[in-house]
């Protein structure tokens, strides 16, 4: 009876597919009322049921968040952390910080030899890898704050997919055999997703049984199950088991934090971001400033001359946050500093119109002189004009690779985040100063930027995107696509993307992004360009078209997401 209720409710949820024959782009989903964009279709439907059951954005989100959980296992995930940026219809917006933290175990030095050198994998593979999640205790706030239904309805239907099963599809079946390698290293993990070998293909069902009943205890005790039940005890108990750091006080005493979320602007566009320990705001917000001094459009979309110019800021705002960022609670981020319009102003006075700079004479700025005192995203809106901004995240694809013993929950590797000796990359190559290095309860830098834009006061769309450092680039082009090159949201995302991190100084590049004569242009004026392409990103957007109020939804084509809406 559930099954048929459940099938009835899908049913009635319309995905209006975009794609006209003779379309030169592709257009956004419209709804009238209400829109998820995830990069599950299966898990934006779950949010489009929780509203139609009365629910609202936040509601919504929390549910595709569990669910996500369950049918996107490289990111989303109940082992993790993350942000929610929630903005009110009312205009209130705020930030729920759930960063993992790190465990009381921890130590500055914890993945060094004795010679002083980084030990290969320490951070990033198995049980030492792992930081105190803080995905459950972060969903359940936001709920109690924002939501209106009750937390078993909203965790129900994660609940049901694990226990059911759901039909895999080539993107997800296509990810968890690349994963071999790291998930056959844990006995869970080669189980319950590589089937032990014998691989899952596309048009499967994957069902979690373990899963689901770490999903059934917390719907009927509630989200501290998580941290001080059964389900704690079984992660803390694998934990010891395995030589892991996090115990049964960590998990206790983790709680996440409300923040205040950084705004800007841009061609005036309110810009609402990601606040410390996320750097995503910030160096975005920076390099909005820097931009906003010349004219993209009238260059035009990718050519050599916008191009070089989102690079030289790019340059720039990352060896800003190579030497400032880190958690607030712990060291002082001139913050304020960085995202102001002055401190733009002499950044880009150094920025050469014909000439790269390369990234060895750039250090990181004065900001202090301005002051005044393989993750995931998801956007929701609802019928009210309550919208949701989510980026969570296990850190690397599937995380650290375990799956902690009887839980069915996959574990982040969020300590890589940490700067493990200043000065030495991490896993995505970044440099980071001694204000990131690990101390116990602190929240590792983050590079996630949720991010919600304004128009005459009101929501125009709301982005963010996974993929490490890619992420606040990413969420800086789509802005510059439909700001500056006035896209629409799908032609924004779909459009290629470009990246460059300070360091290494090379410009990493989208296949079929970039013709050999704007190639050729950019490496006349000194510009490196990475060995090969790489695909980057899966951005996740909304839109309210300011005529008719309807809502617009765009997914990623690169991970195959599909908005739903009513």
């Amino acid at each position: 009876m559930k099954k048929t209720l459940l099938l009835l409710l899908i049913i009635s949820i319309t995905i209006v597919q975009p794609v006209s024959e003779r379309a030169a782009a592709r257009t956004p989903v419209r709804a009238r009322h209400a829109m998820v964009a995830s990069t599950s279709e299966v898990a934006s439907r779950v949010g489009v049921e929780i509203m139609q059951r009365g629910g609202n954005a936040v509601d919504a989100a929390v549910a595709v968040g569990l669910a996500l959980a369950v049918t996107w296992p490289a990111a989303g995930n109940l082992g993790g952390g993350g942000f929610m940026m929630i903005r009110r219809a009312d205009g209130n917006t705020e930030v729920i910080d759930y960063r993992e933290r790190a465990p009381l175990a921890a130590s500055r030095d914890m993945y060094l030899d004795k010679d002083g050198n980084v030990i290969k994998d320490a951070s990033t593979i198995g049980y030492r890898a792992v930081g105190v999640p803080g995905t459950v205790a972060g969903m359940a706030l936001a709920l109690e704050r924002h939501g209106k239904l009750k937390w078993r309805d909203v965790v129900d239907p994660a609940r049901r997919l694990a226990a059911e099963g759901f039909i895999l599809n080539y993107h997800t079946a296509r990810s968890l055999r690349g994963s071999e390698r790291l998930l056959s290293r844990f006995p869970d993990s080669k189980r319950v997703f590589l089937r032990d070998g014998k691989f899952y293909e596309e048009g499967e069902r994957l069902s979690q049984p373990e899963l689901a009943a770490t999903l059934a205890r917390i719907k009927e005790k509630g989200p501290r199950e998580f941290y001080e039940g059964e389900t704690a005890r079984l992660i803390a108990a694998d934990m010891k088991a395995n030589g892991g750091l996090i115990t049964a006080k960590d998990l206790k005493e983790y709680e996440p934090s409300i923040r205040k979320p950084l705004r800007g602007t841009y061609r005036g566009h309110e810009i609402i971001s990601m606040p410390p320990p996320s750097s995503g705001g910030a160096a975005l917000i920076e390099m909005l400033n820097i931009l906003e001094r010349y004219n993209l459009s009238e260059l035009g979309h990718n050519s050599s001359a916008a191009l070089h110019l989102l690079v030289e800021a790019q340059r720039r705002a990352f060896a800003d946050r190579a030497e400032f960022m880190g958690d607030a609670d712990f060291v002082k981020v001139p913050v304020e500093g960085m995202i102001s319009k002055t401190y733009a102003d002499e950044i880009a006075a150094t920025i050469d119109p014909e000439r790269a700079t390369p990234s060895a004479d750039i250090r990181a700025g004065k900001p202090v002189a301005y002051e005044s005192d393989q993750t995931t995203h998801y956007t929701v809106i609802d019928a009210e004009g309550n919208v949701v901004s989510n980026t969570y995240t296990l850190n690397g694809g599937y995380g650290s690779g375990v799956t902690a013993r009887g839980t069915g929950v996959l574990l982040n590797n969020e300590m890589d985040d940490f700067t493990s000796k200043p000065g030495v990359p991490n896993a995505y190559g970044l440099l980071q100063s001694e204000n990131n290095a690990i101390a116990p309860r602190k929240r590792p830098l983050s590079a996630m930027t949720p991010t919600i834009v304004l128009k005459d006061g009101k929501v125009y769309f709301a982005i963010g995107s996974p993929g490490g450092p890619t992420i606040i680039n990413t969420v800086l082009q789509v802005i510059v696509n439909i700001i500056d090159f006035e896209m629409n949201i799908q032609q924004a995302i779909d459009a290629p993307r470009f990246h460059h991190q300070w360091m290494p100084d090379e410009i990493r590049w989208e296949p079929y992004g970039l013709n050999n004569d704007t190639r050729a242009a950019l490496e006349k004026r000194g510009h490196v360009f990475a060995k090969r392409s790489s695909s980057m990103g899966d951005a996740e957007g909304i839109m309210i078209d300011p005529k008719s109020g309807m809502r617009l939804g765009a997914s990623d084509p690169r991970s195959g997401g599909v908005p739903v809406g009513y």
